[in-house]
């Protein structure tokens, strides 16, 4: 059974910028460039005919192109102790819009996200037990611009568990229009 999600795909500049984040932090598994990414709606385990409906139900999503800026740092968790670190957007309205559009398809039609609760982010980095702190790394970063990410489409991705982290493959792209 195919493990799946939707999100954006991150452009190779500003890959490159956030790349240049990564330092020595205790416990810190950090993201490869093929990880990053943003994630709008995660499925999780389908059967393989779901694919085909999810597919379908993004066809339908309307939405104009849109851009935003990827800047700043913050994590999940308290900073002594953080479970993620992650690069922000700004602003966040169309995003959203975008991630409620699809969210609200995809479990009209018996699809359950397992991220309800979305808060648009690029994860940077995971942490083990014991995670070092990221104070002095969220300082620095604070107002860091890593680049303007135009959106004129989102992907299905499929998820496979690697001995490195998840390998991402884009399986179907989706044109926003209006």
């Amino acid at each position: 059974m195919p493990r799946l999600f939707f999100g954006l795909e991150i452009p190779e500049a500003i890959k490159t910028s956030l790349l240049q984040v990564k330092t020595q932090v205790a416990g810190a598994r950090w993201q490869s460039r093929g990880q990053l990414h943003l994630t709008l709606a995660f499925i999780g385990q389908v059967e393989e005919q779901q694919v085909a409906l999810a597919c379908d139900l993004a066809r339908g999503v309307t939405q104009s192109p849109f851009e935003f800026n990827v800047q700043g740092l913050g994590c999940f968790g308290s900073p002594e102790k953080p479970k993620i670190l992650w690069a922000g957007v700004s602003p966040e309205y169309e995003l959203r819009e975008l991630q409620i559009n699809l969210a609200n398809k995809l479990t009209a039609n018996g699809f359950t996200l397992e991220n309800p609760n979305f808060k648009p982010h690029i994860t940077l980095s995971r942490f083990r037990h014991p995670a070092g702190p990221v104070s002095s790394l969220l300082e620095s970063h604070q107002g860091t611009a890593f680049g303007l990410m135009p959106v004129q489409d989102f992907v299905l991705y499929e998820s496979t568990p690697g001995p490195r982290g998840s390998v991402y493959t884009v399986v179907k792209r989706f044109a926003l229009q209006p």
